[in-house]
């Protein structure tokens, strides 16, 4: 006969979390340990083979070109294993293992970094081991539990606490997610890609820019000048009427200057800070735009110069392709963050997979650690959501 169970108190946070107490009633927990160590034998078999079949063929074939591929999504592959195994846990144990960071593939240029960053996942390797170890503990846990419901009935609750105790703690040295800097590691490696293309795709818009626009205006003027010049003497009126032209050519090239340095980054937003920064833009947009931004100080020079060429690109969108009757910008704090909301109420069906635009600022964004969600249903409204760290802005001698 077995023993009374005491009366439980009320659990603390958390013990959902913690193995049961010992106890002999045989209780849905005990039941619930009973069926995991049970299924301990099918489903490490299962891991086992895949594991070996998989990876062992996927590192065979490491010479050749299939090789390589092959093992990834093996590894791909096993940490769906460990995610299964987590949720049989959670069901069948109680024990709550938080999901490792998905690896950041989306955000990495280039097949072959993608297929680097897999087989160096951290956390499919130890799942791979997990599963490897796990099969000659099946084997024991299914033998002497299932012998214990025959033959040592009466203490069986004991047995299978001891058992799926040692479960828990493999569980949690193998299953649980990555070490904070291995996961910092992964993205710094990705975001850092993501920067370099960024920067180059920028110095390339400005030298098209300056060689196509301000730098053909100067030789054309320098040209222009250079003839007013030998006819100076011998025709003075045509020689004052290209020095006029060549005037407005100046006022033009200088006028395309300002609107390059504007692009790299605006006198308003150094001298001003991002209030003014943005109503300058939102005056210069087709649709009419409401801008609020509720700052006490200024956040750090880059995400300042982020957070306007977002905001710009994103009325540059509304004017081009909303069709919108109106739009808005906000800005506040939050938390430590930078919170940007752009707003307008044109068509809607705007996605981030939609070109390359979107895309591209979603991408600049999360090499900052930031994040940008697209809501455009078709027919609209649609509101774009960026956030980004705020930091503390670093101080230059003379600025306010």
């Amino acid at each position: 006969m077995t023993a009374p169970t005491p009366a439980a108190g009320p659990a603390a946070p958390g013990d959902e979390d913690r193995p049961p107490p010992a106890r002999l009633a045989y209780d849905l927990p005990t039941w619930k340990e009973i069926t995991h160590l049970l299924a301990n034998l099918p489903v490490s078999l299962l891991g086992f083979v895949y594991v070996v079949v998989v990876l062992t063929t996927g590192a065979g074939l490491t010479l050749t070109v299939v090789g390589l591929p092959l093992l990834a999504a093996g590894l791909l592959g096993a940490r769906q294993l460990g995610r299964l195994e987590r949720a049989r846990l959670r069901s069948l144990l109680a024990l709550r293992i938080d999901e490792p960071s998905p690896l950041p593939l989306h955000r990495t240029k280039g097949w072959f970094n993608r297929l680097w960053l897999t087989l160096g996942d951290p956390v499919a390797w130890r799942t791979a081991l997990y599963e490897v170890i796990r099969l000659p503990w099946g084997v024991l846990t299914f033998a002497v539990t299932l012998t214990s419901l025959f033959v040592l009935w009466p203490v069986l609750p004991f047995i299978a606490r001891a058992l799926t105790n040692a479960d828990r703690a493999m569980a949690r040295a193998l299953l649980s997610p990555s070490d904070e800097l291995e996961r910092r590691i992964a993205e710094l490696e990705s975001d850092r890609g993501v920067v370099v293309d960024t920067a180059a795709a920028d110095l390339r818009r400005i030298e098209r820019d300056l060689h196509d626009g301000a730098q053909a205006r100067l030789v054309n003027l320098a040209m222009g000048l250079g003839l007013a010049k030998e006819k100076l003497l011998e025709d003075p009126d045509s020689a004052a009427l290209m020095v006029e032209e060549a005037h407005g050519e100046v006022k033009l090239a200088l006028q395309e200057l300002r609107d390059l340095a504007r692009g790299i980054h605006p006198a308003v937003l150094t001298d001003r800070g991002l209030d003014a920064a943005l109503s300058s833009v939102a005056s210069r947009c087709t649709v009419p735009v409401k801008v609020t931004a509720d700052l006490d100080e200024r956040p750090a020079a880059a995400i300042e110069g982020i957070a306007y060429f977002t905001v710009s690109e994103l009325l540059q969108n509304v004017s081009k392709h909303s069709g919108a009757r109106s739009a808005s910008v906000d800005v506040w704090r939050t938390d430590g963050r930078l919170l940007i909301q752009v707003w307008d109420d044109g068509r809607g069906g705007a996605r981030l997979d939609g070109g390359t635009g979107m895309r591209g600022l979603a991408e600049r964004l999360d090499a900052v650690d930031g994040l940008f969600v697209v809501e455009s249903p078709p027919g609209g409204p649609t509101t774009v959501t960026a956030e980004l760290p705020w930091r503390d802005r670093t101080e230059v001698p003379g600025r306010r």
